[in-house]
């Protein structure tokens, strides 16, 4: 009988360590899957941020492709498809379904006291235009830098002649030299030939006809202007008669000067066009030799 006792209490001993080691090792299975779990949410986060910064990645470099590809389509450098053309008269009209609604700004003998003003009011108003350059306003550093800061500013450089002089009172070599030799000065400041001609006083010869084709300019007149008049030397009057002329037509070719009264006159010139409907024509979209 105490054998049995003695056996017995042998027995729930043996339990209760068995017991006590199941449990331990219940707790220890426990841990182990829970950092069995943790090691494996930890590996999808990695993952998850791994494949986000390559998403990323693709991401930045689709937007920087995409920047690029813009900026490509919007340099000055790529040329515009011709969307008008001039006619007889020095207006301009459409090619095909462009808007036949416009009128061409152009300001002539510059860059002189206020050309480099006039450019600036033209870009804060968001209007082209063509700045027609005499030579003799460019033999200074002065003039030179009043140039190169007009071109910057996105506005055409057209050719107007050396000195201004009548052409056909000058020998075929002294044309050449007002015409050629002024495209060869402005492209050494700018780093571009003009691609429009006018001649002084509207006044051509068959030898600047030829060296403007040769030069592969347009050669362009006007359609109307009216600042050289003393009538309109004022800002007010200019202003008004610019906007209200019956010359106004579409296609018109805007004849200024780089002269205060006109620079005075501009911003209201140009509100007052685009009141009418005009839209103000890019000389980009101008079809010329080099298209």
């Amino acid at each position: 009988m105490k054998r049995l006792g003695i056996f017995l209490f042998l027995i729930v001993v043996l339990a209760a360590c068995g017991g006590a080691n199941g449990q331990d090792s219940g707790e220890e299975d426990q841990e182990k899957n829970k950092d069995q779990t943790t090691q494996e949410a930890n590996e999808k986060k990695d993952s998850a941020k791994e494949e986000k910064d390559e998403n990323n990645e693709v991401e930045k470099e689709e937007k920087s492709e995409k920047s690029e590809e813009a900026v490509a389509e919007a340099s000055p450098d790529e040329p515009k498809e011709a969307q008008y053309q001039i006619t007889g008269n020095w207006s301009f009209e459409p090619i095909n379904d462009a808007e036949p609604k416009v009128a061409l700004l152009t300001i002539d003998d510059a860059p002189d006291k206020h050309g480099l003003e006039m450019a600036k009011t033209l870009k804060a108003a968001e209007a082209p235009a063509i700045f027609f350059v005499n030579g003799h306003f460019i033999d200074s550093e002065e003039g030179k830098e009043k140039l190169r800061k007009i071109h910057e500013l996105g506005f055409p450089i057209g050719n107007h002649t050396m000195t201004h002089a009548s052409l056909p009172d000058l020998s075929q070599e002294e044309q050449k030299e007002e015409i050629v030799g002024l495209n060869d000065k402005i492209e050494e400041i700018t780093g571009e030939r003009p691609k429009f001609f006018r001649a002084p006083f509207g006044q051509n010869t068959d030898y600047s006809q030829q060296l403007a084709a040769e030069e592969k300019m347009l050669l362009m007149n006007w359609t109307y202007g009216y600042d050289w008049n003393e009538e309109y030397m004022d800002a007010d009057n200019l202003a008004d008669i610019m906007v209200n002329t019956e010359l106004l037509g579409n296609g018109a070719n805007l004849l200024m000067h780089d002269r205060e009264w006109t620079k005075e006159a501009l911003e209201d010139i140009v509100k007052g066009l685009r009141s009418k409907g005009y839209d103000l024509l890019d000389p980009a979209l101008i079809k010329t030799p080099k298209h």
